[in-house]
Order: C-alpha cells, then sequence, then structure tokens
C-alpha cells in the first residue's frame, strides 16, 4: 500500500532537502579524472557560494585494481590531494567519496574520520554485493563518517531481491539509501512507485532516502524532482549535466527549482562560462544522444552507445536492433 503523499508545493520550500554535487566524480568518467586543480578549486568555492550541502570528489580506488598512470588523481583522493584543495575546510559544504564494492581497499585505503577532511562515504554496490556494502559501511561508520548506499542497476532487479536488499540495508548502520537510475531508463511514473518503496523502508528503519539520476531519456531533471515531491531529500546533480554517457540531472536545473533562499544559482553559471565551455571547446563529450535515449528505452548499460559515439556512427536503426536483439 503506497503511504507517500506530496511534500510541500513549487514555491515552498523543504528544508530537509541538501545537494551533492558530484561533478568531479561521475564527470570523472568523461575524462578519466583528469581534472585541473583550477578546475576543483573554483569548483570548490562554486559550490560553497551556491550554498550545495555536499561535493562528492571522485573515488577511493585500488591501487592494486587500477592504475595510477592511467587516471588523474580524483579516481583516488588522496587526503593530501583533497586537502590541498579545500585546507581544513572551513566552511558548510561537506567532502564526500565514493567507494565501489570490490573496487576499494576500505580497511587500507579510509582513514579514521578524526583525521580526514572527508565527512561521508558513499558506497556503491549492486545487488548481489549487498553484504559486502554492509560491511563496508559498518566500517565507515566505525570510522566516524557519514554514509550512503547507491544501490547500481535496479532497473534490472526483481522486486523481491530488491525488497530483500533493502531490509539489510535497513537493519544496517548506513545513513542515506539511495534510489539510482543507472540506466536512465525510469520514467516518473516509476520513480514514484520506488520513491514509495524506499521511503517505507526509510521509514520504518529512521533512513533519509537520496535519488541519482541518469539523463538518457532526459529525464533525469524530471526524475529528481518527481522523487523528492515524495519526500526524497539528498538530491544529486552535476554541473551541467557532466558525466559518463548521457550524463545526469543539471545543477542549474535543480537550483533553479528549488526555492530554498540559501541556494545560489549564480556562481553555478560562472563557473559554467570559465569552466565547461572550454572543456566541451577541448574534446569532452556528454550529454543526451540518440544513442543514449536507445540504451534507456531498452534498460541497457551505456557501454555500448559510448563507443557508437566514439565511432562516430550514425546508423541508428541498426543499433536499436542490436541492443533488441541482446536484450
Amino acid at each position: 500500500m503506497e503511504t507517500t503523499a506530496k511534500k510541500g508545493d513549487l514555491i515552498s520550500f523543504r528544508p530537509d532537502i541538501k545537494v551533492l554535487d558530484a561533478t568531479l566524480r561521475d564527470g570523472g568518467l568523461v575524462n578519466n579524472f583528469r581534472f585541473t586543480d583550477e578546475f576543483v578549486k573554483d569548483l570548490y568555492q562554486a559550490n560553497i557560494k551556491a550554498g550545495v550541502d555536499y561535493m562528492e570528489f571522485g573515488y577511493k580506488a585500488s591501487k592494486d585494481v587500477f592504475k595510477k598512470e592511467d587516471f588523474g588523481k580524483w579516481k583516488f583522493c588522496e587526503e593530501e590531494d583533497i586537502r590541498a584543495i579545500v585546507g581544513d575546510n572551513d566552511s558548510d559544504l561537506k567532502i564526500a567519496v565514493m567507494s565501489d564494492v570490490g573496487r576499494t581497499d576500505y580497511k587500507r585505503d579510509i582513514i579514521d574520520r578524526k583525521d580526514s577532511v572527508i565527512d561521508m562515504i558513499r558506497t556503491a554496490t549492486y545487488i548481489h554485493q549487498i553484504p559486502t556494502a554492509i560491511e563496508m559501511i559498518e566500517d565507515a561508520k566505525e570510522k566516524g563518517y557519514e554514509t550512503t548506499v547507491n544501490i547500481m542497476a535496479i532497473s534490472k532487479v526483481n522486486d523481491e531481491d530488491l525488497n530483500n536488499g533493502l531490509e539489510l540495508l535497513g537493519q544496517s548502520g548506513v545513513d542515506y539509501i539511495y534510489l539510482v537510475d543507472s540506466f536512465g531508463s525510469f520514467y516518473p511514473e516509476q520513480i514514484k512507485k520506488l520513491s514509495d518503496k524506499f521511503l517505507n523502508i526509510g521509514a520504518k528503519y529512521n533512513k533519509t532516502i537520496g535519488m541519482h539520476a541518469h539523463n538518457n531519456q532526459q529525464l533525469a531533471f524530471a526524475n529528481t524532482i518527481e522523487a523528492l515531491s515524495y519526500g526524497v531529500s539528498l538530491l544529486d546533480a552535476t554541473v551541467s549535466g557532466m558525466g559518463r554517457g548521457a550524463g545526469n540531472c543539471y545543477m542549474e536545473s535543480l537550483l533553479g527549482f528549488l526555492r530554498n533562499p540559501k541556494y545560489s544559482l549564480t556562481p553555478i553559471m560562472d563557473f559554467v562560462e570559465k569552466h565547461i565551455l572550454k572543456l566541451k571547446a577541448a574534446g569532452a563529450i556528454w550529454g543526451y544522444d540518440i544513442p543514449y535515449l536507445l540504451t534507456g528505452i531498452l534498460n541497457s548499460h551505456p557501454s555500448s552507445a559510448i563507443q557508437f559515439i566514439k565511432e562516430g556512427r550514425s546508423d541508428y536503426t541498426a543499433y536499436m536492433h542490436q541492443l533488441i536483439d541482446e536484450n
């Protein structure tokens, strides 16, 4: 039975809503995390001025799994590299990093919160990895961090497995449970039903629910505000939607929509003018395109669409049939 109802209206603001900037982490998948220090410092300052609540600096990836020379520093988020940007972070903005199940040496590379400038550890997991994800979450909690869990590819998960996974996470120490539309395949009506499911678990176990959307069908912003309208309250976005493939919910759209006077769009627009336009002019590619639309419609991983665009192909119908055959 559904228990959710609309929270607030279009001209009010909800003080429970918080915004997380995932530009360096999701956007880092576009350029292998090779951002200049000026880009990162300016983004940090823009987020502070814009009133953004959290800034995700990248991944805590294991150097045993990934070669350091193949990526920029934000794939690994070393403590000294973050401190070189933020100092002791004398601001209201909180610092987050992502740890992937099976790709993070969390016992070695995530130090105690008292010794770190990081505030939040986000754990990304597939449904079958949830027991390991819970171990990672409990480790981060013991070390003193705020924690989130992002269950990826739930559009491929059956209801029973998702319900069981949410129950396990509800019983864990995690603070935030994310609804993630990994393939950009959901429509607002589906987001409403999923929000209801996640919020019920949140109410049962005193967890806050987050939303992380992808833009394959140009619905990342629509799905984000649909989720927030029912009570989902930690919202991910990236500047100009920068992220792998079709990208994410636009920070510009989200801040323009939210009515909380603490948020300001101007610093983000200034950052776009100074940095994002240059990045695109230099050849960085992300954002809505027909191949991503097709993967969204067919609930497929975007990797083949990324390759399709890299190859400069335009045989969209043949590609659609290829995806149908693979499904």
